[in-house]
């Protein structure tokens, strides 16, 4: 058994496969600054807890997804998409939507999450450490 079976462990890897992908739209969206007629964008949000649940629950039957346009199936965290921003509070007068503060504090954010899940995840495995008999580290 792996901790790839465990739900809990599951929901985070999924988590911080997402800020991963959304720290990265976030470098694009500041790297393209200056671009002309670029239009900030983000990742859609995903309800973490709602897949929580949906991976807890023991006994479920899965539908397969033979392609990447199919509806994800229930537990299975959906890839997260690109939007475009449609409320801009500033533009550019080469139509450029960034704000490159706003675009930092989402970066911090970002980054602070997935400290905070790296961190969960070092305890958890800790915990599993001690609970088998050996040291926390």
């Amino acid at each position: 058994m792996t901790i790839q079976n465990i739900p809990l462990f599951q929901v985070m890897g999924a988590k911080m496969a997402y800020l991963d992908r959304r720290q990265g739209v976030i470098a694009q969206n500041i790297a393209n600054a200056d671009t002309p007629n670029y239009r900030a964008k983000d990742l859609t949000k995903v309800d973490f807890g709602s897949v929580l649940r949906d991976v807890s629950t023991a006994g479920k039957v899965h539908v397969a997804r033979t392609d990447s346009k199919h509806i994800a199936p229930n537990g299975v965290p959906e890839t997260p998409q690109e939007t475009k921003r449609k409320i801009t509070y500033e533009v550019a007068p080469a139509g450029n939507t960034v704000i490159i503060e706003e675009q930092m504090i989402k970066a911090t954010e970002t980054s602070m999450d997935y400290s905070l899940l790296t961190n969960l995840m070092r305890k958890n495995l800790g915990l599993i450490r001690v609970a088998l008999g050996g040291s926390a580290q």
